[in-house]
């Protein structure tokens, strides 16, 4: 006599996946795996920030078809940015997991750190895809304001490199840049730069330009002003070689490492 199969091994084949389905959805997630829901929940907040800014600040309802378009590309530019993040992050992850490469990953990523540091510090030069921005102002009509908010409109956009050249020197634009006024002249970290201005930024050039485009931003305040004119060229290849000697810091030391 054969066995016959009995009626209770479909629910054990049944339990087992049921359990399989459990373990899978409350397991814990890990270090990688929560970094990468952390910058997807910023690109969203970021999304929804700049689009009820831009819908509240009033110039979207009369702004003109082109003009909506040059704020659409640059949220779309944004958007881009940190979704290229997102994704290196999950491959440097997966790259740290694989026990045959984690050595060899970890020792790029710290020097792909230090030369990422070196640049964001202007201890190095830095070359790569931007747009140059030329202020002209013969009658010094053009002050602080407006350099800084051309810095800050730039790094919003993305700029990963700044320096600002004028009559009087070139200063590298870092994150810890004063931008000031002395009599008519723009002074940056102190140097005073008389126009025309010259400042070159790396980035995505199309993104670049479009921020200092901005109907009532950079190129329209400085267009205003009386016999300035603003020109923005965009380039497959610029260079920001102004160098900064790294500062030591009078007063912060490293913390020690916390205990587990």
């Amino acid at each position: 006599m054969t066995d016959q199969p009995t009626s209770d091994q479909p629910a054990v084949a049944g339990e087992s996946l049921h359990r399989r389905l459990t373990r899978a959805l409350f397991a814990r997630p890990g270090p990688a795996q929560l970094g990468v829901a952390a910058l997807c929940g910023l690109l969203a907040f970021a999304l929804v920030t700049q689009v009820r800014t831009t819908a509240g600040s009033g110039t979207l309802a009369s702004a003109r078809p082109d003009d909506l378009v040059s704020i659409l590309a640059d949220l779309s530019g944004r958007a881009d940015r940190l979704r290229s993040q997102v994704a290196d992050l999950q491959r440097s992850a997966a790259l740290l997991r694989n026990g045959s490469t984690r050595d060899s990953a970890a020792l790029a990523q710290a020097r792909a750190r230090a030369q990422t540091l070196g640049i964001l510090t202007g201890t190095l030069a830095a070359r790569g895809p931007g747009v140059v921005l030329t202020i002209e102002d013969p009658r010094l009509q053009i002050h602080s304001d407006v350099v800084l908010n051309a810095i800050e409109e730039l790094r919003d956009a993305g700029a990963e490199a700044m320096q600002i050249a004028g009559t009087g020197g070139v200063v590298r634009v870092i994150t810890s840049t004063s931008v000031g006024d002395l009599g008519s002249r723009v002074t940056v970290d102190g140097v005073a730069l008389t126009a025309p201005l010259r400042l070159v930024a790396i980035g995505d050039p199309r993104t670049l330009a479009t921020a200092l485009g901005i109907p009532g931003g950079v190129v329209d305040t400085v267009d205003a002003a009386a016999g300035a004119h603003a020109i923005v060229t965009t380039s497959p290849s610029v260079t920001v070689a102004a160098l900064r000697a790294l500062a030591k810091p009078r007063y912060a030391s490293p913390a020690p490492a916390p205990t587990p």
